[in-house]
């Protein structure tokens, strides 16, 4: 690519930044309106040097787009995503679009960069396997034992706030199992389509028999934040060890407990006659 045409996709990625945000600002009355549950955001340091890890869900998008937009809409901080590689490999107006956002290739370097600057940085440790749920699992934390998020937090000194979705699990209705023979049968095809090896494609259905997603409520709640910094006694590999711990935890019982929630909500599937009784946060938090 010629210098020209990336001072031009510079251009464009700045204006539809421009643009991005300010929707998210003019918003809040249909968010409002919306009566997504969200609490926790008291936890957030306010500096904006934090970690975010949570949690992706088979829907994909509730979490990418409603964690940074009550990050941002709390502290005024625009959330750096970082997404899979895949993103290095995408073009037009999609990459475009991840880059104003925020989202930026997740690799240890730049990840290391945003840090370096004092960014506030979301990662989803599972990545694309969190996604790609099969029967049985879901709000399962599919990480496959991964701690480089508390690697580079713990280099950096960066607290780690986990926070979790419930809702995402439930616009659509796992119908295939892990290991099973449609699973098996569609791993070379899978890996070629969404990028992850050795998971195939999980069917799904959404309102009865097509793919309209089913209309579910949106949970998030924020935790309080892990400190990261080594104790002098504590080896690096055990501490590394331990945050990860620590925060996958945390997460699994925010989940836990969103999910409780969620169970005594009568707005839970969005029943616009149960709207006024829908659970609010000031009734659950302290």
């Amino acid at each position: 690519m010629d210098l020209l045409s990336l001072v031009d996709r510079a251009k464009r990625v700045a204006a539809l930044e421009s643009a991005i945000f300010s929707v998210a600002d003019r918003i809040e009355p249909v968010v409002a309106r919306s009566r997504i549950y969200v609490d926790g955001l008291e936890h957030l340091p306010r500096d904006g040097r934090f970690l975010l890890v949570g949690n992706h869900t088979t829907a994909g998008w509730p979490e990418i787009v409603m964690i940074p937009y009550f990050v941002r809409a709390e502290l005024g901080v625009r959330v750096r995503g970082l997404a899979t590689r895949q993103l290095a490999d995408m073009t037009g107006l999609g990459r475009e679009i991840a880059e104003a956002a925020g989202a930026v290739v997740g690799d240890p370097a730049n990840a290391a960069e945003l840090m370096r600057q004092g960014e506030t940085v979301l990662v989803f440790p599972g990545g694309g396997r969190d996604m790609l749920k099969f029967k049985g699992e879901e709000y399962r934390l599919l990480w496959q034992g991964r701690s480089g998020f508390a690697r580079l937090a713990i280099s950096h000194d960066y607290p780690i706030v986990p926070v979790g979705l419930v809702g995402g699990d439930d616009v659509f209705h796992i119908l295939t199992e892990r290991d099973g023979a449609w699973e098996r049968l569609t791993r070379g095809i899978g890996e070629r389509l969404h990028g992850v090896r050795g998971v195939g494609i999980p069917l799904v259905r959404g309102v009865g028999p097509t793919m309209a997603p089913r209309p579910q409520r949106m949970y998030l709640r924020f935790g309080a934040p892990i400190a990261t910094a080594r104790p002098s006694d504590t080896t690096t590999q055990i501490w590394e060890s331990a945050v990860k711990e620590a925060t996958e935890r945390a997460l699994r019982s925010i989940l836990d407990e969103l999910q409780s929630l969620r169970d005594d909500d009568p707005f839970r599937r969005l029943n616009p006659l149960a709207w006024r009784r829908a659970v609010q946060p000031s009734a659950q938090t302290a």
